[in-house]
């Protein structure tokens, strides 16, 4: 069992208390200090890496009312804490409908008419745009006037995956920010003084996340995070072993019929969640079974590598990333049933003792302290 016990905490003027994206903290500070604030930035990078988090920061930095140095912000102040939690007037948040779904045209057309009254209070009135690569050709294609010829006191803070996921013209209308993931020993150590934890499940949970700090600190303070996940890799493991029927009857469970709009966003979300574990396993097996000595994004499950890395060459690893990359894409719009009963049939059958419920026990108790 992994220990928690994340906490809160703030300080003012040290990088904006942002981990790994220190050269971007300071490019931002110096547009701001040297009076070069563009008008629309484009944050780039995996998810939960910290592209929203900087851009808050940014904006706060923007618009603080009592800044204790130019490019810092107090983070105490009502506009500070307001726009923290996504509340301030001057701040207009816009985001697809749920994580997958398109971000439409007419959403962009509403940003356009708030974009063009003047703040209310701050020094700049803020568009945060969360997941631009989820908008429609046609919703982006819309936000080209709004970029080209952006009213004054108004700055636009995008994110998305990568600059080439959305409309070259609009990248190249963006000062583009490309986020990449802190080495998991940094993440690590920042997680033993920020969350209280211990050095060996800190380095698990910063592994598990990839190097992401906002999906690490969300780990290292929600247990059920971390026991879903076991959950998901138990399952994973009971359908290397079950023949046909049961995966079926998985893949039922996991869709089940009659269900409305609210049930099924939530089903979603539960298989993304759970394509994406099953993903992080070939991965590690693509590095295992390449030889490769980059770090495994599960070092609690070493055992259970090895014996995949074993059986399959990494052509065959890389072909299920794929498909699950594949997957997760197509939620949005797929027959659930059918995308779940596909996956689960081309899954391997692996008989004991191959792969079994052993496996995590040996895991288990190689976790153990001496």
């Amino acid at each position: 069992m992994i220990a928690t016990g994340a906490q809160t905490r703030y300080n003012p003027g040290m990088n904006w208390d942002i981990l790994g994206h220190e050269w971007a903290v300071q490019m931002l500070q110096q547009h701001i200090q040297r009076g070069e604030v563009r008008h629309a930035y484009l944050f780039v990078g995996p998810p939960a890496v910290g592209r929203r988090t900087l851009a808050l920061r940014f904006a706060r930095a923007l618009n603080c009312l009592q800044p204790p140095s130019p490019g810092d912000d107090c983070g105490v102040c009502r506009i500070c804490r307001q726009l923290s939690r996504m509340e301030h007037a001057d701040l207009t948040v816009i985001q697809s409908e749920r994580e997958g779904a398109a971000l439409d045209v007419d959403t962009i057309r509403s940003l356009q008419y708030n974009l063009s009254l003047m703040p209310y209070e701050a020094k700049y009135r803020i568009a945060l745009m969360l997941r631009m690569h989820e908008a429609t050709e046609s919703a982006q294609n819309a936000l080209l006037k709004t970029l080209e010829e952006a009213p004054p006191r108004v700055v636009l803070l995008l994110t998305a995956n990568s600059a080439e996921d959305v409309l070259p013209t609009i990248a190249s209308r963006c000062e583009v920010l490309r986020l990449r993931p802190v080495a998991v020993d940094i993440l690590a150590r920042d997680l033993v003084s920020s969350a209280n934890l211990p050095a060996a499940d800190a380095e698990i949970i910063a592994s598990i996340a990839g190097g992401r700090v906002g999906l690490a600190r969300r780990l290292a303070a929600d247990p059920i995070l971390l026991q879903t996940r076991a959950e998901e890799l138990e399952n994973l493991l009971e359908m290397f072993a079950s023949p046909i029927r049961e995966r079926f009857a998985y893949a039922h469970t996991l869709v089940p019929d009659g269900m409305d709009r609210e049930k099924r966003d939530l089903v979603r979300a539960k298989m993304r969640s759970l394509f994406g574990t099953w993903q992080t396993v070939w991965r590690d097996v693509l590095l295992v079974a390449g030889g490769s000595s980059a770090p495994l994004t599960n070092p609690d499950l070493q055992v259970l590598i090895r014996t995949l890395a074993g059986q399959f060459s990494p052509a065959d690893a890389l072909r299920w990333i794929e498909q699950y990359e594949t997957a997760i894409n197509r939620l949005p719009n797929a027959n659930l049933k059918l995308l779940a009963e596909v996956l689960l049939l081309d899954l391997p059958r692996l008989l004991p003792p191959s792969i079994s419920p052993l496996v995590l026990a040996e895991e288990k108790a190689h976790e153990q302290p001496d």
